[in-house]
């Protein structure tokens, strides 16, 4: 069932609420997906989804990548294609979209504490954290 991005129907938007290990998923160099588990906020104001992550690992190298490659073939940008999913029983909830990685002290602050908010608890400091910023533009679930 497809969702409105920005307009998310009352149950849809409680259920990315409620606490949930998502998963998600970048291109590998090769075009293979890769697929990790992560915590996940959406915030359908902005029309984005936000994860946090350590500056080294694979999923941001990948979105990196892919945003470069992407880059290369159009001028228009826009970052790599990645999607994040969360379920439970038989409701689930999928958003996709183009990732950004986000670096300023501002936005990662605000990426941790919409974290602290959604998961109950604020992740340790981190000198090398970092934001993947997924500007949606797909929906899908049953909630």
């Amino acid at each position: 069932m497809s969702h409105d991005v920005l307009n998310p129907t009352p149950e849809y938007l409680a259920f990315w609420r409620e606490r949930h290990v998502c998963t998600l998923t970048t291109p590998r160099p090769d075009g293979t997906p890769h697929v990790v588990p992560v915590g996940v906020t959406y915030d359908p104001e902005a029309g984005l989804a936000r994860v946090i992550s350590n500056k080294h690992s694979k999923k941001v190298r990948n979105v990196l990548a892919a945003q470069a490659a992407q880059d290369a073939q159009d001028a228009q940008g826009g970052g790599a294609r990645v999607a994040v999913c969360q379920m439970e029983g038989r409701r689930w909830a999928t958003l996709e979209g183009r990732a950004v990685i986000r670096t300023d002290e501002a936005s990662v602050a605000d990426a941790v504490a919409r974290y602290a908010e959604r998961y109950g608890r604020t992740p340790s400091p981190n000198p090398d954290r970092v934001v993947m910023e997924i500007t949606l533009d797909r929906a899908m679930g049953r909630a």
